[in-house]
């Protein structure tokens, strides 16, 4: 299934953005009366008729509106950015295809980055969204500082920490079924002071094994642990 992103879709707004009209007409060479599937990216899949294959505006007419099945629970990874951009636009890839719901990027003490472009991120995410086929664009937050995560809500709070002294893993500490908000720190790992804080805020200090990861690993690692423990017996 071949399926295009509209965001403002509506009874009164059925058509493609320019780009993704040009790729559905031009390159995938749908015409009038053949049938494609949209999705507006908060959790619906539209079957839709093509009424006007243009390559600037191709308009359709909605023959159904399907929900996508509803999770049982729900990821916020927030993590500080790479150095390199690539690595980050890896993991929100990854992360999109896994089924992550928000991305928050953290600005810390030992970040390495404090400039994001989250206009490409969003890009990403959209496109992996549809590689994936899904119908949940995740929120990507701009950059924030690291004490303003604090105050988000999830039925668990975790931050990553490497410590090898640390006898609670992330697999272990997670319950099936919940929101849960997972801190990854950047290569020098999070301060001291945002450690104490941090448990201060009642986040739970959590490994993630016994390899010392990078930080996009880390994240993927974390998304992967999260989303195993739904189908744990």
């Amino acid at each position: 299934m071949q399926l295009f992103f509209q965001p403002d879709l509506s009874e009164n707004h059925c058509w493609l953005t320019e780009e993704e009209s040009r790729h559905c007409v031009k390159v995938l060479r749908k015409r009038e009366g053949e049938a494609i599937v949209v999705t507006d990216g908060c959790g619906f899949f539209y079957d839709c008729i093509i009424t006007k294959a243009n390559t600037q505006k191709c308009e359709f007419k909605i023959q159904e509106k399907r929900a996508e099945p509803k999770k049982l629970f729900r990821i916020h990874l927030a993590i500080a950015p790479t150095k390199n951009p690539d690595r980050l636009e890896w993991l929100v890839e990854k992360a999109t295809e896994l089924g992550v719901d928000e991305i928050t990027l953290i600005d810390g003490d030992h970040s390495e980055r404090s400039f994001i472009k989250t206009e490409r991120l969003l890009k990403v995410a959209i496109s992996a969204m549809k590689q994936s086929q899904k119908a949940t664009l995740p929120i990507i937050n701009p950059l924030k500082k690291f004490s303003s995560i604090l105050d988000y809500q999830a039925d668990q709070k975790f931050i990553a920490y490497v410590d090898h002294s640390n006898p609670k893993h992330l697999l272990h500490e997670a319950i099936k079924e919940k929101s849960y908000l997972i801190c990854i720190g950047p290569e020098g790992d999070f301060s001291q002071a945002e450690l104490a804080s941090a448990i201060g805020a009642g986040f739970v200090k959590v490994s993630l094994g016994d390899s010392r990861l990078r930080t996009e690993t880390a994240g993927m690692a974390a998304c992967c642990l999260l989303n195993a423990i739904q189908v744990s017996v």
